[in-house]
């Protein structure tokens, strides 16, 4: 078994239903990801798939929404609920992630700047390595306080710009699943 896994962190229908979702990034993400899972799938890396979920809601498991956003198709190895930011916090992953010998983390998933880096920074400073994959990552449109409007390229950008070389390697679909293949040979 690999001692990498897969992260697909909130890719659910209940973004759907939020007042600020928008299709406008959603296909080249959508075959980003799928692309991330059948490649880690081929490589037999653990996928990973973490659900958000609220009281009430959108994200509350009696909505119905909680579910595998379509059209990605997964067969995760487990899959874990959280109320908080990171996937680590009360799941039960970073207990999993130890038991199986996972030293490296491919992180994937839909807020960019909030559960992906998140999880992305407490993993690392868990001792976690991790590939950030941007372009597996979905994120909207955000206004500052201020009024300045940041689009979702901006918001990517700037979520780059503060884990690479800190708490991520920022990778490519292709660069993650070849750096798994390379940390499992050695």
């Amino acid at each position: 078994m690999s001692d990498t896994a897969l992260l697909v962190i909130d890719v659910q229908e209940s973004f759907r239903h939020s007042t600020y979702w928008s299709d406008a990034d959603l296909a080249p993400f959508v075959e980003r990801l799928q692309t991330l899972i059948d490649g880690a799938t081929a490589r037999a890396i653990p996928v990973l798939q973490v659900f958000h979920t609220a009281e009430v809601g959108p994200f509350s498991l009696a909505s119905g929404h909680v579910r595998t956003l379509s059209p990605i198709v997964i067969q995760p190895d487990a899959v874990f609920h959280k109320t908080k930011h990171s996937a680590l916090v009360g799941t039960g992953l970073d207990t999993w992630l130890t038991q199986h010998g996972i030293r490296r983390l491919i992180v994937s998933g839909i807020r960019t700047e909030q559960c992906c880096e998140t999880t992305t920074r407490h993993a690392s400073d868990r001792g976690w390595a991790v590939d950030y994959v941007t372009e597996a990552t979905l994120t909207f449109a955000m206004t500052h306080p201020g009024g300045q409007h940041f689009s979702p390229a901006e918001i990517k950008t700037r979520t780059e710009l503060v884990l690479a070389g800190r708490f991520a390697r920022i990778a490519t679909v292709e660069a993650a699943l070849a750096g798994a293949e390379l940390a499992s040979a050695a």
